[in-house]
């Protein structure tokens, strides 16, 4: 893993500005929920929850993905 470094102003809280930039990374789809909770320093749990804060969807589905998905769960009766 790659280290960086970033200064930012006095009254920014580094904790949020970390999340805030796993969360971004994360609604790209350069990394994974995995991979932006440790960049976080969350849990994958604790930081599915905090995406909200960031109105960032834990559902990271393009249309078309969404619609197969919802294409296969109508096939299951129930």
């Amino acid at each position: 893993m790659k280290t960086l470094t970033l200064q930012i102003p006095d009254n920014l809280d580094e904790k949020d500005a970390q999340t805030l930039l796993a969360a971004k990374l994360y609604e790209k789809g350069d990394l994974t929920l995995g991979q932006a909770a440790e960049l976080a320093g969350y849990t994958k749990r604790t930081f599915m929850e905090l995406l909200a804060n960031y109105d960032v969807s834990i559902f990271n589905y393009t249309e078309e993905e969404l619609d197969k998905e919802i294409l296969h769960a109508q096939s299951y009766h129930l």
